[in-house]
């Protein structure tokens, strides 16, 4: 436990939005305090059920998160998504008052995360809002990917500190944990690395320039979790990519909060195309947290989305994008 992580607020109520992920999918099973996205669109206004009126899914994640404690409200994004059109549309058929947005939480230097920033700092600009964005340096770093022949193909450059500036954000740029928004959300610093299974990819490079050699970057050290404490129920556990890998996410909020349960954990895990040969020993590092709800999307891959099901039953669901979560105090879980 840290002195930042002891101070973290215990809140009344969160409410989770899936505004971009890889799934679109309405019938998809989901858990009992999940509100799908037919329901949500009509909620938001839609006479009819269309394309038009549906969400898109695209490679990526972002959320929103909006907390209640007390009279006290606040507002969040967990990562955007890829590319700001998509994000905008989506935003708007379900209706989210992006001016209400007061931070952005990034998880990690990847496009699929950071590419729809710019727009949606622009959309909380536009409606009256203000915003800061929490990122750390090492977010910044040019990446790539190499290819099964060798051959090293170059991924999109995420949108630097002075360009979110110049949208309107604050952006606070430290590789050092905080508190957000009156302390109700822990955004973690450097996620250590112990598990003697989750190495990353090897096949995911960076380098600090376009001049410069590219060099390994399996770990992806620059990734944050999210964490938020709903009382009664325990914490919330928001890893959007999980290149730390999960077990060593949920490792770290064990030694950060510890004796608080893992109500639920919530994000892409990775553990889809080469990284499936690490299921068998995720499914089994998580067994020792005892998490109720584990709430798959993104990168996890469906042969880690059945594994894990199969393992832990009726508390494991599939993220689609539309779709709501709602945590509260006193209602069942």
């Amino acid at each position: 436990m840290t002195d930042v992580s002891r101070s973290l607020r215990t809140i009344d109520a969160l409410t989770v939005d899936v505004l971009t992920d890889d799934v679109s999918d309405a019938y998809v099973s989901k858990t009992l305090f999940a509100v799908s996205e037919f329901a949500n669109i009509v909620r938001a206004g839609a006479q009819t059920i269309s394309g038009e009126a549906l969400l898109c899914a695209n490679l990526g994640y972002g959320l929103r998160l909006v907390t209640q404690a007390g009279e006290l409200r606040r507002s969040l994004l967990f990562d955007t998504g890829p590319e700001g059109a998509i994000f905008l549309r989506n935003c708007a058929n379900l209706a989210i008052p992006l001016g209400e947005v007061e931070c952005i939480a990034v998880t990690h230097g990847h496009w699929d995360h950071m590419g729809a920033l710019p727009a949606a700092i622009d959309a909380i600009m536009q409606q009256g809002g203000r915003v800061t964005v929490h990122v750390n340096p090492d977010m910044f770093n040019e990446r790539g990917v190499r290819l099964r022949d060798g051959a090293i193909v170059p991924v999109a450059k995420v949108p630097l500190p002075a360009e979110l500036e110049r949208h309107g954000a604050t952006v606070v740029n430290s590789p050092a944990e905080r508190l957000l928004l009156d302390g109700q959300f822990y955004y973690s610093g450097e996620i250590p690395r112990v598990t003697p299974f989750e190495k990353g990819r090897v096949d995911h490079l960076c380098r600090t320039g376009p001049n410069a050699p590219w060099q390994p970057d399996p770990f992806l050290m620059d990734e944050r979790m999210l964490v938020v404490h709903v009382r009664d129920l325990g914490l919330i556990v928001f890893s959007a990519c999980s290149h730390a890998g999960i077990v060593n996410v949920c490792t770290e909020v064990r030694n950060l909060f510890p004796g608080i349960p893992i109500h639920c954990v919530m994000g892409g895990l990775h553990l889809g195309g080469v990284m499936e040969r690490i299921i068998p020993d995720t499914v089994d590092g998580l067994r020792p947290f005892g998490i109720k709800y584990i709430i798959s999307g993104h990168c996890t891959g469906w042969r880690a989305l059945h594994a894990l099901a199969n393992a832990f039953g009726e508390g494991v669901s599939q993220s689609a994008v539309g779709t709501s979560y709602s945590f509260a105090a006193g209602e069942p879980h």
